[in-house]
């Protein structure tokens, strides 16, 4: 499989979180997110993010989502989505997000 081909396997998508909570069944300190990703509808994530995230700060933040990988049950939850993001230099997740305003649902490429 060539480079280009490999990643359009991947679908990589933009949502809005609309909703996030601490997940206090997960092994690891996560929250539980509901993000809205347009016409694909409110999919669930559950992420490690909550070193340099809040809940109420990430409502109505812009998420880049990995939509295409299935549904993994973490401490009883569905996640179905994998918000991505990187590490700092101090290990700390931080999330790709788009620099500017765009629809949910909008296509990565």
């Amino acid at each position: 499989m060539e480079a280009l081909e490999a990643f359009q396997t991947l679908d990589l998508r933009v949502g809005r979180v609309v909703k996030a909570e601490p997940h206090e069944k997960a092994r690891k300190p996560s929250y539980r997110l509901w993000i809205d990703l347009g016409p694909l509808g409110i999919k669930r994530s559950s992420a490690q993010i909550t070193e340099l995230y809040t809940p109420e700060a990430l409502v109505g933040r812009l998420v880049v989502c990995a939509v295409n990988l299935g549904t993994r049950v973490i401490g009883g939850f569905p996640s179905e989505v994998l918000v991505l993001g990187v590490k700092d230099e101090a290990g700390r997740v931080v999330l790709l997000t788009p620099e500017r305003e765009v629809p949910p649902g909008e296509k990565v490429f």
